[in-house]
């Protein structure tokens, strides 16, 4: 099942203008995957939040997998146009709700969700602890989350998911390339080290 759900996947199509002060890098195909596949096994799939959507690859993985519901938020408009082609061109059974607004400050009352997410690491100058703003909304909403994360972020995301009464249940580490897109990339590719963590809330 995960290997056919990547090759669904792969059809995603990812930023065609990226902005840097959203940290808009696109979610593989492979660890979304892989992501969405365990969350089926830990029955995790009812009602799935995808908390800044992009162009979807997560929302639309969960479509793929079985999901009863989904939803997609995004702020940008831009992206969330590029996820409706991709919902197009992946075709799930289940269609996707996709909503504008701030992931940190939900336009829609929800609880007891799954969230899957790819946050913005907060690695950009004025955008530090973005993914903490994420956590808040997600220990807000949630029973359980699939969150990826910047290397060496098990430490704050432990402390994090402690101090708001979750318990991370599992904790891997994921690497894949990232294209060069932005002016400041200097290699074409980048291999880049990612933490992903499912936290019950």
């Amino acid at each position: 099942m995960k290997r056919a759900l990547e090759r669904r996947l792969e059809a995603v199509e990812g930023f065609r203008d990226p902005r840097v002060e959203l940290e808009q890098y696109p979610t593989p195909a492979e660890l979304a995957a892989h992501v969405v596949h365990l969350a089926d096994l830990h029955d995790d799939l009812d009602l799935v939040l995808d908390l800044g959507t992009g162009t979807g690859m997560f929302a639309l993985g969960a479509a793929l997998a079985g999901a009863r519901r989904v939803v997609g938020v995004d702020r940008d408009r831009d992206a969330l146009a590029v996820a409706r082609e991709n919902e197009r061109r992946v075709a799930p059974e289940l269609s996707v709700e996709w909503v504008l607004g701030d992931a940190t400050r939900l336009p829609l009352s929800v609880s007891d969700v799954t969230v899957l997410m790819n946050p913005p690491f907060g690695a950009q100058r004025g955008n530090e602890h973005a993914d903490r703003r994420f956590l808040e909304t997600v220990s807000n909403v949630a029973s359980v989350s699939y969150s990826v994360h910047n290397a060496g972020s098990r430490e704050f995301v432990e402390s994090f998911v402690d101090d708001h009464g979750g318990t991370v249940t599992h904790a891997f580490h994921a690497e894949f390339d990232l294209d060069r897109q932005f002016d400041f990339h200097s290699e074409s590719t980048r291999a880049l080290d990612a933490e992903v963590f499912r936290v019950e809330w």
